[in-house]
């Protein structure tokens, strides 16, 4: 899978993207090579909710020279260079009027900034403040060959696999940034190996994915399929950064207990040493719509290194030197673990809840073993029995009886078979 990950990582990493335009159609192409994904066109001017989807954008070329026809920032080299959404421009300026369409980090003197201005006109370059300082008073050259097309249309995919229930998980992630690692290319990669790694697999729940360009393309979405997502879906997460090497993070949905919150922490619990998890805050990614108040969707984002939390965020130094593939493989079955949790998951209610059930009669109480591996077996046994009353399920047992999921549901499974639950 790594190398898989690292060669679809390359082809995209160069590619222009942003809230709309060519670079998400071939971002989206080049990921229905792993995803069965069906893309869709979004009219600008289609209004969702209090927002209007924005004209198209493309760029064919934007530079700096100064008066010896020097290039000294040049779009093709780093998108990142042009500030998201520019108007087209051209024209000559000195340095001073030059400098109020300049951003870079003072404090970052060898980064780039990513700045966007989705929906207000403007143009600008962003270039790293160690250059900016040496820029000399020089007249100079401004192109930005871009195109704002209020008859163009916003673009996503979406891919749907058909389990044995109606109920849904959804797994969301973002299309929308151009050449930033973390920050963009590790959640559709992840999400697309996800869907590689479930399709084919019998599955009780139905699962949705959808690749969107952020905000616009969730708030989209929800006006359209909202009520639907309201009536089916039991768990959703939002995938982003999660391509690093540092400890997982998850933040939980607005409901702070929903069914995705406790099979997370109940993962991250039996099988990471160190990890974060955070409460529900209205900022960040695509959560914020999901668990807006009038949807309040079962939706949380479990992420490596959280949006914002690295000094790389938002900057050129977010690249491929970033990241770990193996990161990445590993999120990957990290979500597959949560998915199996889920699948797995069970209301059981106890048909023998007037004190303990005969177990030997059955044949369920072990003869053979250490007395660690019959007592645990016997300790497992007791706390399905006491806890079978049709309240709880397994991950509420798991946690209150600090007992393995796999375990429990293994043990249950032979309760199951010998008619003590149902």
């Amino acid at each position: 899978m790594q190398k898989e990950l690292e060669q679809f990582f390359d082809r995209l990493f160069p590619i222009n993207r942003s809230l709309t335009g060519d670079g998400n159609r071939e971002s989206l192409k080049i990921l229905s090579e792993v995803v069965d994904l069906q893309i869709y066109e979004v009219p600008s001017g289609t209004k969702c909710f209090d927002w209007i989807v924005p004209p198209e954008w493309n760029v064919k070329e934007a530079w700096i020279k100064d008066s010896s026809g020097k290039k000294i920032v040049d779009f093709k080299d780093l998108n990142l260079h042009l500030l998201g959404y520019s108007v087209p421009f051209h024209g000559q300026m000195s340095l001073n009027e030059l400098k109020p369409h300049l951003f870079s980090i003072p404090e970052m003197p060898e980064s780039v900034p990513y700045l966007t201005s989705y929906y207000k006109e403007r143009w600008g370059f962003c270039l790293k403040h160690s250059q900016l300082l040496e820029l000399k008073n020089d007249t100079y050259e401004v192109l930005i060959d871009s195109e704002l097309n209020k008859n163009g249309t916003m673009t996503y995919g979406e891919a749907f696999i058909k389990g044995e229930s109606d109920e849904e998980i959804l797994f969301s992630t973002y299309i929308c940034h151009p050449s930033l690692a973390n920050n963009e290319l590790s959640g559709p990669l992840v999400t697309s190996f996800i869907y590689k790694s479930l399709k084919g697999r019998k599955l009780r729940y139905s699962y949705r994915f959808l690749f969107l360009p952020e905000t616009i393309g969730a708030i989209y979405y929800l006006s359209k399929y909202g009520k639907s997502l309201k009536d089916h879906l039991i768990a959703g997460f939002v995938v982003t950064t999660i391509g690093d090497n540092g400890q997982f993070t998850y933040k939980r949905s607005r409901i702070g207990n929903s069914l995705p919150d406790r099979a997370v922490e109940l993962v991250l619990n039996e099988t990471e040493k160190e990890f974060i998890i955070e409460d529900f805050f209205p900022n960040g990614s695509d959560e914020r719509q999901y668990c807006s108040p009038g949807f309040n969707l079962p939706v949380g984002s479990l992420m490596r290194t959280r949006y914002g939390k690295y000094k790389e965020y938002h900057t050129s130094d977010d690249n491929k030197s970033f990241i770990s593939f193996e990161a990445m493989q590993k999120s990957v079955e990290k979500y597959i673990g949560v998915v199996d949790v889920i699948e797995k998951n069970r209301i059981y209610i106890n048909q023998s809840p007037f004190c303990e059930p005969q177990l030997g009669k059955r044949g369920l109480y072990p003869t053979l073993g250490s007395q660690k591996e019959v007592q645990e077996y016997v300790d497992t046994t007791l706390w399905l029995l006491n806890l079978t009353d049709g309240t709880n399920d397994l991950i509420t047992i798991s946690k209150q009886s600090k007992i393995n999921f796999n375990l429990l549901t293994i043990i249950s499974e032979k309760l199951l078979k010998h008619g003590l639950i149902r």
